[in-house]
Protein backbone atom coordinates (compact mmCIF):
# COMPACT_ATOMS: atom_id res chain seq x y z
CA UNK A 1 0.00 0.00 0.00
CA UNK A 2 2.30 2.35 -1.08
CA UNK A 3 1.43 6.04 -2.22
CA UNK A 4 -1.52 6.79 -0.45
CA UNK A 5 -3.15 9.76 1.19
CA UNK A 6 -5.64 10.19 3.10
CA UNK A 7 -8.24 13.26 2.91
CA UNK A 8 -10.41 14.29 5.78
CA UNK A 9 -14.20 16.23 4.43
CA UNK A 10 -15.43 19.34 5.27
CA UNK A 11 -18.76 20.88 6.32
CA UNK A 12 -21.29 19.79 3.56
CA UNK A 13 -21.10 15.67 4.08
CA UNK A 14 -22.60 15.49 7.66
CA UNK A 15 -25.65 13.41 7.47
CA UNK A 16 -28.00 11.99 10.65
CA UNK A 17 -26.77 8.66 11.83
CA UNK A 18 -23.03 9.18 11.02
CA UNK A 19 -20.85 7.29 13.20
CA UNK A 20 -23.88 5.11 15.00
CA UNK A 21 -22.82 1.63 13.37
CA UNK A 22 -19.32 2.82 14.55
CA UNK A 23 -19.93 3.46 17.77
CA UNK A 24 -21.85 0.28 18.73
CA UNK A 25 -18.75 -1.56 17.05
CA UNK A 26 -15.40 -0.23 18.20
CA UNK A 27 -14.83 1.24 22.05
CA UNK A 28 -11.65 2.98 20.22
CA UNK A 29 -14.39 5.11 18.20
CA UNK A 30 -16.91 5.27 21.10
CA UNK A 31 -14.49 7.16 23.12
CA UNK A 32 -14.16 9.50 20.58
CA UNK A 33 -17.75 10.52 20.94
CA UNK A 34 -18.11 9.50 24.72
CA UNK A 35 -14.95 12.38 25.20
CA UNK A 36 -16.87 15.23 22.67
CA UNK A 37 -19.94 14.92 24.77
CA UNK A 38 -18.13 15.74 27.54
CA UNK A 39 -15.59 18.25 26.61
CA UNK A 40 -18.58 20.22 25.15
CA UNK A 41 -21.09 19.15 27.53
CA UNK A 42 -23.54 18.92 24.96
CA UNK A 43 -25.00 15.71 23.21
CA UNK A 44 -22.97 15.86 19.81
CA UNK A 45 -23.07 12.49 19.60
CA UNK A 46 -27.04 11.29 19.97
CA UNK A 47 -27.25 14.55 17.57
CA UNK A 48 -24.81 12.64 15.01
CA UNK A 49 -26.90 9.51 15.66
CA UNK A 50 -30.46 10.50 15.57
CA UNK A 51 -30.64 14.71 14.50
CA UNK A 52 -32.76 16.02 13.70
CA UNK A 53 -31.34 17.25 10.75
CA UNK A 54 -31.86 21.01 10.86
CA UNK A 55 -29.79 21.24 14.26
CA UNK A 56 -27.10 19.11 12.94
CA UNK A 57 -26.72 20.90 9.85
CA UNK A 58 -26.17 24.67 12.25
CA UNK A 59 -22.80 25.43 11.28
CA UNK A 60 -21.83 25.52 14.92
CA UNK A 61 -23.08 22.19 15.33
CA UNK A 62 -22.29 21.10 11.47
CA UNK A 63 -18.02 21.62 12.60
CA UNK A 64 -17.40 19.83 15.49
CA UNK A 65 -19.93 16.86 14.45
CA UNK A 66 -18.18 16.24 11.07
CA UNK A 67 -14.59 16.58 12.94
CA UNK A 68 -15.89 14.59 15.70
CA UNK A 69 -16.88 11.04 13.17
CA UNK A 70 -13.76 12.15 11.17
CA UNK A 71 -11.64 11.39 14.38
CA UNK A 72 -13.48 8.25 14.97
CA UNK A 73 -13.04 6.62 11.92
CA UNK A 74 -9.58 7.36 11.91
CA UNK A 75 -8.97 5.65 15.66
CA UNK A 76 -10.16 2.94 13.97
CA UNK A 77 -7.86 2.70 11.44
CA UNK A 78 -5.20 4.90 12.28
CA UNK A 79 -2.42 2.20 13.32
CA UNK A 80 -2.28 0.68 9.55
CA UNK A 81 -2.63 3.91 8.27
CA UNK A 82 0.26 6.00 9.81
CA UNK A 83 2.13 2.60 8.53
CA UNK A 84 1.05 3.42 4.49
CA UNK A 85 0.64 7.41 4.22
CA UNK A 86 2.76 9.78 2.17
CA UNK A 87 0.39 13.02 3.41
CA UNK A 88 -2.73 14.27 4.67
CA UNK A 89 -4.85 16.90 3.85
CA UNK A 90 -8.52 18.08 4.55
CA UNK A 91 -10.77 20.46 2.64
CA UNK A 92 -11.52 23.57 4.82
CA UNK A 93 -12.83 22.28 8.03
CA UNK A 94 -11.21 19.11 7.15
CA UNK A 95 -8.03 20.52 7.85
CA UNK A 96 -8.28 20.26 11.58
CA UNK A 97 -9.15 16.15 11.25
CA UNK A 98 -5.92 15.80 8.86
CA UNK A 99 -3.87 17.71 11.70
CA UNK A 100 -5.28 16.01 14.87
CA UNK A 101 -4.12 12.60 12.33
CA UNK A 102 -0.85 13.69 12.31
CA UNK A 103 -0.42 14.79 16.14
CA UNK A 104 -0.01 18.75 15.12
CA UNK A 105 -2.63 19.16 17.67
CA UNK A 106 -4.39 17.16 20.20
CA UNK A 107 -7.97 15.96 19.64
CA UNK A 108 -9.51 17.98 22.99
CA UNK A 109 -7.80 21.22 21.61
CA UNK A 110 -8.61 20.35 18.48
CA UNK A 111 -12.43 20.15 19.15
CA UNK A 112 -12.30 23.44 20.89
CA UNK A 113 -10.38 25.20 17.86
CA UNK A 114 -13.65 23.84 15.81
CA UNK A 115 -15.96 24.66 17.68
CA UNK A 116 -14.88 27.59 18.26
CA UNK A 117 -14.61 28.16 14.31
CA UNK A 118 -17.78 27.14 13.92
CA UNK A 119 -19.25 29.40 16.35
CA UNK A 120 -17.37 32.57 15.10
CA UNK A 121 -18.24 31.80 11.35
CA UNK A 122 -22.00 31.74 12.35
CA UNK A 123 -21.65 34.91 14.28
CA UNK A 124 -19.97 36.77 10.75
CA UNK A 125 -22.90 35.29 9.31
CA UNK A 126 -25.72 36.53 11.55
CA UNK A 127 -23.66 39.82 11.08
CA UNK A 128 -22.22 40.23 7.60
CA UNK A 129 -24.96 38.32 5.78
CA UNK A 130 -24.00 36.53 2.33
CA UNK A 131 -23.93 33.47 0.82
CA UNK A 132 -22.10 30.84 -1.54
CA UNK A 133 -22.98 29.24 -4.96
CA UNK A 134 -21.48 26.82 -7.02
CA UNK A 135 -20.31 27.59 -10.32
CA UNK A 136 -19.91 24.22 -12.84
CA UNK A 137 -18.90 24.01 -16.45
CA UNK A 138 -16.21 27.00 -15.96
CA UNK A 139 -12.70 27.06 -15.42
CA UNK A 140 -10.70 29.15 -12.90
CA UNK A 141 -9.45 31.62 -14.58
CA UNK A 142 -13.25 32.53 -16.40
CA UNK A 143 -14.89 32.50 -12.32
CA UNK A 144 -12.16 34.63 -11.48
CA UNK A 145 -12.84 37.26 -13.59
CA UNK A 146 -16.48 37.30 -13.56
CA UNK A 147 -15.68 37.74 -9.50
CA UNK A 148 -13.94 40.77 -10.50
CA UNK A 149 -16.09 41.95 -12.86
CA UNK A 150 -19.10 41.68 -10.08
CA UNK A 151 -16.87 43.21 -7.47
CA UNK A 152 -16.49 46.43 -9.82
CA UNK A 153 -19.74 46.50 -10.77
CA UNK A 154 -21.46 46.63 -7.15
CA UNK A 155 -18.39 47.32 -5.25
CA UNK A 156 -18.96 44.49 -2.90
CA UNK A 157 -17.39 41.52 -1.98
CA UNK A 158 -17.22 38.23 -4.02
CA UNK A 159 -14.74 35.41 -4.82
CA UNK A 160 -13.91 32.07 -5.42
CA UNK A 161 -13.80 30.08 -1.98
CA UNK A 162 -13.49 26.73 -2.79
CA UNK A 163 -11.36 25.64 -5.89
CA UNK A 164 -12.57 21.86 -5.76
CA UNK A 165 -12.34 20.42 -9.01
CA UNK A 166 -11.71 21.40 -13.28
CA UNK A 167 -15.14 22.97 -13.92
CA UNK A 168 -16.52 22.98 -10.15
CA UNK A 169 -16.30 26.37 -8.40
CA UNK A 170 -17.52 27.64 -5.68
CA UNK A 171 -17.72 31.51 -4.98
CA UNK A 172 -19.25 33.36 -2.00
CA UNK A 173 -19.36 36.86 -1.02
CA UNK A 174 -22.80 39.66 -0.33
CA UNK A 175 -25.79 39.05 -1.70
CA UNK A 176 -26.13 41.65 -4.03
CA UNK A 177 -22.45 40.60 -5.56
CA UNK A 178 -23.26 36.91 -5.65
CA UNK A 179 -26.09 37.56 -7.74
CA UNK A 180 -24.44 39.71 -9.82
CA UNK A 181 -21.54 36.93 -10.36
CA UNK A 182 -24.19 34.63 -10.72
CA UNK A 183 -25.70 36.12 -13.93
CA UNK A 184 -22.11 36.85 -15.17
CA UNK A 185 -21.81 32.87 -15.09
CA UNK A 186 -24.99 32.19 -16.64
CA UNK A 187 -24.38 34.34 -19.41
CA UNK A 188 -20.56 32.90 -20.13
CA UNK A 189 -22.36 29.76 -20.35
CA UNK A 190 -21.92 28.02 -16.77
CA UNK A 191 -23.57 24.90 -16.86
CA UNK A 192 -24.83 24.99 -13.48
CA UNK A 193 -25.13 28.01 -11.13
CA UNK A 194 -26.55 26.61 -8.18
CA UNK A 195 -27.28 28.33 -4.39
CA UNK A 196 -26.05 26.41 -1.55
CA UNK A 197 -27.92 26.10 1.60
CA UNK A 198 -26.11 27.78 4.08
CA UNK A 199 -25.97 31.62 5.61
CA UNK A 200 -22.27 32.50 5.43
CA UNK A 201 -19.86 33.40 2.90
CA UNK A 202 -17.03 31.46 4.08
CA UNK A 203 -13.34 31.69 2.42
CA UNK A 204 -14.24 35.35 1.86
CA UNK A 205 -13.31 39.01 2.87
CA UNK A 206 -17.10 38.55 4.69
CA UNK A 207 -15.13 36.62 7.62
CA UNK A 208 -12.53 39.32 8.47
CA UNK A 209 -14.99 40.57 11.26
CA UNK A 210 -13.81 37.26 13.37
CA UNK A 211 -10.31 37.23 12.56
CA UNK A 212 -9.06 38.99 15.51
CA UNK A 213 -10.92 36.69 17.64
CA UNK A 214 -9.94 33.64 15.95
CA UNK A 215 -6.29 34.25 15.68
CA UNK A 216 -6.36 34.43 19.37
CA UNK A 217 -7.74 30.83 19.91
CA UNK A 218 -5.26 29.41 17.60
CA UNK A 219 -2.70 31.23 19.33
CA UNK A 220 -3.75 29.80 22.84
CA UNK A 221 -3.58 25.83 21.30
CA UNK A 222 -1.12 23.96 21.91
CA UNK A 223 0.10 22.94 18.09
CA UNK A 224 3.43 20.63 17.76
CA UNK A 225 5.49 19.86 14.54
CA UNK A 226 2.93 17.06 12.71
CA UNK A 227 4.49 13.80 12.10
CA UNK A 228 3.74 13.65 8.50
CA UNK A 229 3.18 16.25 5.73
CA UNK A 230 -0.17 18.01 5.91
CA UNK A 231 -1.01 20.21 2.66
CA UNK A 232 -2.49 23.45 3.12
CA UNK A 233 -5.32 24.91 2.10
CA UNK A 234 -4.02 28.16 1.11
CA UNK A 235 -0.84 27.55 -0.38
CA UNK A 236 -1.42 23.75 -1.35
CA UNK A 237 1.96 22.60 -0.02
CA UNK A 238 2.83 21.01 3.49
CA UNK A 239 2.71 22.89 6.37
CA UNK A 240 6.22 23.54 7.43
CA UNK A 241 6.23 23.47 11.46
CA UNK A 242 3.88 25.06 13.74
CA UNK A 243 3.96 28.90 13.40
CA UNK A 244 3.15 28.04 9.14
CA UNK A 245 0.08 25.82 10.38
CA UNK A 246 -0.90 28.58 13.03
CA UNK A 247 -1.41 31.27 10.08
CA UNK A 248 -2.93 28.81 7.33
CA UNK A 249 -5.42 28.42 10.13
CA UNK A 250 -6.34 32.19 10.39
CA UNK A 251 -5.81 32.88 7.05
CA UNK A 252 -8.01 30.00 5.80
CA UNK A 253 -10.87 31.86 6.83
CA UNK A 254 -11.07 34.76 4.45
CA UNK A 255 -8.62 33.34 1.53
CA UNK A 256 -9.98 30.06 -1.01
CA UNK A 257 -9.37 26.46 -0.48
CA UNK A 258 -7.11 25.37 -3.29
CA UNK A 259 -7.98 21.85 -3.15
CA UNK A 260 -7.53 21.26 -6.93
CA UNK A 261 -4.00 22.37 -6.27
CA UNK A 262 -3.34 20.32 -3.48
CA UNK A 263 -4.44 17.11 -4.92
CA UNK A 264 -2.59 17.49 -8.35
CA UNK A 265 0.86 18.34 -6.05
CA UNK A 266 -0.01 15.18 -3.85
CA UNK A 267 -0.25 13.34 -7.25
CA UNK A 268 2.85 14.71 -8.66
CA UNK A 269 5.03 13.64 -5.06
CA UNK A 270 3.74 9.71 -6.00
CA UNK A 271 0.31 9.74 -4.38
CA UNK A 272 -2.02 7.02 -6.70
CA UNK A 273 -4.56 6.42 -4.01
CA UNK A 274 -6.29 8.48 -2.22
CA UNK A 275 -7.90 7.55 1.07
CA UNK A 276 -11.40 9.40 2.33
CA UNK A 277 -11.57 9.36 6.24
CA UNK A 278 -15.19 11.11 7.39
CA UNK A 279 -18.95 11.18 6.76
CA UNK A 280 -19.75 11.30 2.75
CA UNK A 281 -17.72 10.80 -0.31
CA UNK A 282 -17.66 14.84 -1.40
CA UNK A 283 -14.01 14.50 -1.41
CA UNK A 284 -13.81 11.12 -3.50
CA UNK A 285 -16.03 12.40 -6.03
CA UNK A 286 -13.22 15.81 -6.37
CA UNK A 287 -10.64 13.90 -6.76
CA UNK A 288 -11.85 11.47 -10.05
CA UNK A 289 -13.02 14.90 -11.60
CA UNK A 290 -9.06 16.07 -10.57
CA UNK A 291 -7.42 12.97 -11.73
CA UNK A 292 -9.44 9.79 -12.67
CA UNK A 293 -6.10 7.64 -12.81
CA UNK A 294 -5.84 7.51 -9.07
CA UNK A 295 -7.62 5.26 -6.93
CA UNK A 296 -9.60 6.64 -4.98
CA UNK A 297 -11.04 4.92 -1.30
CA UNK A 298 -14.09 5.89 0.62
CA UNK A 299 -13.53 5.33 4.95
CA UNK A 300 -16.91 6.90 5.61
CA UNK A 301 -18.37 3.95 7.61
CA UNK A 302 -18.00 0.70 9.30
CA UNK A 303 -18.22 -1.47 6.89
CA UNK A 304 -15.71 1.03 4.78
CA UNK A 305 -13.62 0.67 8.25
CA UNK A 306 -13.53 -3.20 8.02
CA UNK A 307 -12.85 -3.11 4.51
CA UNK A 308 -9.82 -1.02 4.93
CA UNK A 309 -7.36 -3.57 5.30
CA UNK A 310 -7.85 -4.82 1.81
CA UNK A 311 -6.54 -2.27 0.07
Amino acid sequence: MSGLAFIFPGQGSQCVEMGRDLYEAYPSARAVFDEADALLNLPLSALCFAGPEQVLDDTINTQPAIFVTSMALWRVIERQARQTALFCAGHSLGEYSALVAVGALEFAAGLRLVRERGRLMKAAGEDGGGGMVAVLGLDAPTVDRICEEAREATGGVVQAADYNSPGQIVISGDEETLAEAMDRAKAAGARKVVRLAVSIAAHSPLMSSVVAAFRQAVEAAPLRAPSMPVVGNVTARPLAGVDEIARELVQQLTAPVRWTESVQWMVAQGVDTFVEVGPGKVLTGLVKRIDRAVRRVNVGSLHDARSFTEI
